[in-house]
């Protein structure tokens, strides 16, 4: 069974809002240490779900059962800015099967606010040095449990991850006690990692069976020691495109570009798992690296057969690398991460060298490339190319057809498949969702514009629900608070529309030195809406020129004049 909890902290008080979904019921603690430790026996078999909670709310309850002032751990996290785990080792004996669905950098608010719910926020101060009144901590009660509420809807939208942890946990044999561990923490358990601390990080292997003739600069520039540095990079233009090596992947993009015609994305198939099962790239701490081996074998075949379960074997493969390069897991291998990556571009590298007369290459990223063929005739001799590149490089390739991309950069672009179907990157034009959806007209309005040439005036004015046109902003802790014009604000998470009223102001942040900036990539006026828009219907007062001005701009900065 599940709960889920969130904590509030003040000098002289604290709670703790809990929710059973299954029975449909809500337990409110209000400084009572001995009914909330009586509430943990009952239900410490239960996974304990929070946002934000991995950091915070865990250490509040366990300092509470341990008999510690919970404002003395929430000032040691959030003011001393401390991990929670530092302030007792006693923590580590409470059993608190917890999972922190906080899967990105996003607050709580900023979440509900994309979603379009209610976004404002309890009056009561956290400054406040008395105890709380009883009006007061009732209001701190009603907006505790909308946080609890709303962790829940949250849950929902991204109930895979949790699902994917359970997975894990199954298909390895792992105790309920892991819930609360990262992907790459599992990983590094499920691979048996053992850390040892080495000092061999730039000690580069260099596969012997590349073949670059003529951008031979760039393995020069790998093999020079002098470069061993990740603030290094080596910036050149390889097949017409000006691209940067690095320490962190393949970059390579013509700017502002369209692009129309057979247009040919190649992607390496598992490309960092099977560098370090075909090279030995596998972090140097795992026990036994045929265990690697054999997950890679049997998340293919489970694959194969479309069996869910696939998952978590995909799971352990794809953070393995990220884990080797994260000093505090037990996969930690910087000379093996660097191994993989540089492989990888050099790879990639040696793959461009060879389609270089065949294609004109547009774009190259980490692990795959998209290029135009002036022929139909031409796709052959590219893939007899690919093939002997595969059979070389024990690699394996994915082709996909499109007839048209908008390029902003190599993190920013749209490409297109004859049926209208699309693949997207970058924040113009991503893919959007209930939690991810800020100014979601503009978005729209240009995957009309660069699919269906559909004029992004029409988009916007026809567009009459007020939600597709909120900006969401948030403050972080370097800002005291937020100002509308020179009023301040008592929220620090903020829904913003442009406004056509010229008494509306606009919205600022205040640094507590006093300096005043204005939030970035808001309107000169707007109006504020932080109660629920779901349903509501733009107002009079929307300025929609401003989002069809700011939607023609972000065009621009793809293709340059719109024609």
């Amino acid at each position: 069974m599940i709960l889920f909890f969130d904590a509030e902290v003040f000098l002289q008080d604290w709670l703790f809002v809990v929710i059973d979904p299954i029975n449909h019921q809500k337990y409110v603690f209000i400084n009572d240490a001995k009914k909330l430790a009586s509430f943990y026996e009952e239900h410490k078999e239960h996974i304990w779900i929070g946002y934000n909670s991995h950091h915070y709310d865990q250490y509040i309850l366990k300092g509470i059962l341990c008999g510690f002032d919970p404002y003395s751990i929430s000032s040691f996290i959030i003011a001393e800015k401390n991990q929670g785990w530092q302030y007792s080792s006693l923590f580590q004996k409470i059993q608190l099967y917890e999972f922190d669905i906080m899967t990105t950098t996003h607050g709580l608010k900023e979440l509900e606010g994309f979603m379009g719910n209610d976004i404002r926020e309890s009056t009561v101060s956290f400054s406040i040095d008395r105890k709380l009144t009883e009006e007061e901590l009732e209001e701190v009660v009603k907006y505790c449990t909308h946080d609890v509420e709303q962790t829940i809807e949250i849950f929902l939208h991204r109930k895979e991850e949790f699902d994917s942890h359970i997975a894990l946990l199954k298909a390895f044999k792992l105790p309920l006690k892991y819930i609360s561990k990262t992907k790459a923490q599992l990983a590094a358990v499920i691979l048996k990692a053992n850390k040892i601390n080495r000092s061999d990080e730039f000690d580069l292997d260099i596969p012997s069976n590349l073949k670059i003739n003529k951008y031979n600069e760039v393995l020069d520039w790998y093999k020079n020691s002098s470069n061993h540095s990740y603030d290094k990079s080596l910036e050149i233009n390889i097949s017409g495109v000006p691209h940067v090596f690095a320490w962190g992947g393949l970059h390579g993009a013509k700017e502002k570009y369209i692009g129309e015609g057979i247009l040919l994305n190649v992607d390496v198939i598992s490309f960092y798992p099977t560098l370090m099962i075909e090279y030995g790239y596998l972090s140097r701490n795992v026990e036994d690296s045929n265990l690697y081996k054999e997950i890679y074998k049997e998340r293919i075949r489970l694959k194969a057969e479309k069996n869910p379960m696939q998952q978590p074997y995909k799971i352990v493969l794809n953070s393995t690398y990220g884990a080797m390069k994260y000093k505090y897991n037990n996969l930690y291998d910087p000379r093996q991460a660097n191994n993989v990556c540089v492989a990888g571009q050099l790879l990639l590298l040696d793959l461009i060298e060879r389609l270089e007369p065949h294609w004109t290459l547009i774009q190259s990223n980490t692990d795959g490339l998209i290029g135009k063929i002036n022929r139909k005739s031409d796709l052959d001799k590219i893939k007899e190319i690919c093939r002997e590149w595969e059979d070389r490089t024990y690699m394996k390739l994915d082709f996909e057809i499109f007839k048209k991309i908008y390029q902003k950069d190599v993190n920013n672009y749209i490409i297109i498949k004859e049926d209208g179907s699309f693949k997207s990157k970058g924040a113009y034009v991503k893919e959007l969702n209930s939690i991810d959806n800020d100014l979601p007209i503009i978005n729209l309005a240009l995957k009309k514009y660069f699919i269906e040439g559909f004029p992004v005036e029409k988009t916007i004015t026809e567009c009459k629900e007020l939600l597709m046109f909120q900006k969401v902003v948030k403050l972080t802790y370097k800002y005291s608070h937020a100002l509308y014009g020179d009023k301040p604000l008592a929220e620090k998470t903020l829904r913003v529309f442009a406004s056509k009223n010229e008494e509306d102001k606009g919205v600022f942040k205040v640094k507590p030195n006093g300096r005043v900036e204005k939030i970035a990539n808001t309107p000169e006026r707007c109006f504020i809406v932080n109660d629920s828009v779901i349903g509501k219907r733009v107002p009079r007062r929307l300025d929609k020129e401003w989002y069809i001005n700011l939607a023609k701009k972000r065009i621009e900065d793809f293709v340059g004049e719109i024609r």
